[in-house]
């Protein structure tokens, strides 16, 4: 029972850090309705952020999210206009490959210049009793932070004019112009936005566990299990799917081997699919 209750809490924890890792893809998909194959390697870019913010500055991940999210919020609205907006409104796939392709640059670059070895920040914090069971610290403040960046984007997108103007294009882009919206400011600011929290998930996953280059493709595949079960185009519902997908890989690694967590995550994947596409809180 005392594993059973680890494996709970543990799952709770890293559901809501998967969870903040895909509410960036689902918001780019829900108003720019693209597909960013190049989320993994944003999340990439936010945990080297953290990396050497902490290396030559000493600042801990979870101060390093502003400047991060900063930073990668203006590399996301040039990338729209260099890159995206020409590509806007047309086939599906001329959308994947930009974004792969922005994808491919990032970590080729990535690994010429930090290599492949593993990287980890040491946070010297103690760690925290829950019931009879030891927790670290840094897992409980990524919570509490995962919750804070989510609260805030609900501020956002429900409380500002902006965010009313992005809940706009994405639901009639046509009619928001009509209305007076600049959709391709809207739209540049949602793709920035969208990849900042990726990056955002990437400093708290740095946090935690050891990474490369490549780790940001781990995450992305789990964003795109955790979208489909929440709902695509429902950034909240990629919270309640991060919590599900982080109950489910953490109570399975008790009874079976760990390597076949992700095929078991896959079959749910393609289960939710042919049962109901639309996700748990997606809309038909």
């Amino acid at each position: 029972m005392e594993a059973l209750l680890a494996a709970i809490i543990t799952g709770l924890l890293l559901g809501m850090v998967y969870g903040l890792a895909a509410v960036g893809l689902n918001l780019i998909f829900g108003v720019l309705k693209i597909i960013n194959l190049s989320h993994g390697a944003f999340i990439a870019l936010g945990m080297f952020g953290a990396y050497y913010l902490f290396q030559y500055f000493g600042l801990i991940p979870f101060v390093s999210v502003i400047p991060v999210f900063v930073v990668i919020l203006i590399i996301g609205i040039l990338l729209y206009f260099i890159a995206i907006r020409r590509v806007m409104g047309r086939q599906e796939l001329s959308t994947l490959l930009i974004t792969y392709s922005i994808s491919l640059i990032i970590v080729g670059l990535g690994t010429f210049f930090f290599t492949t070895n593993p990287r980890s920040i040491d946070i010297p914090w103690e760690s925290i009793r829950i019931f009879s069971v030891y927790i670290p610290a840094t897992r409980i403040v990524a919570l509490f932070l995962a919750i804070i960046c989510t609260f805030l984007l609900y501020l956002f997108l429900y409380k500002t004019w902006i965010g009313k103007a992005v809940r706009a294009v994405s639901m009639n882009r046509v009619a928001a112009e009509y209305m007076g919206v600049n959709s391709h400011v809207i739209l540049a600011t949602s793709f920035g936005i969208g990849i900042g929290i990726a990056a955002i998930a990437g400093v708290v996953i740095a946090s935690i566990f050891p990474f490369t280059i490549l780790s940001g493709g781990v995450y992305e595949l789990k964003s795109f299990v955790i979208c489909v079960l929440g709902g695509l185009g429902n950034p909240f519902g990629a919270i309640a799917g991060g919590l599900i997908l982080g109950l489910v890989e953490s109570v399975l690694s008790l009874k079976i081997p760990v390597g076949i967590v992700p095929f078991i995550e896959f079959i749910l994947l393609v289960l939710m699919l042919l049962v109901k596409p639309e996700g748990i809180f997606g809309r038909r």
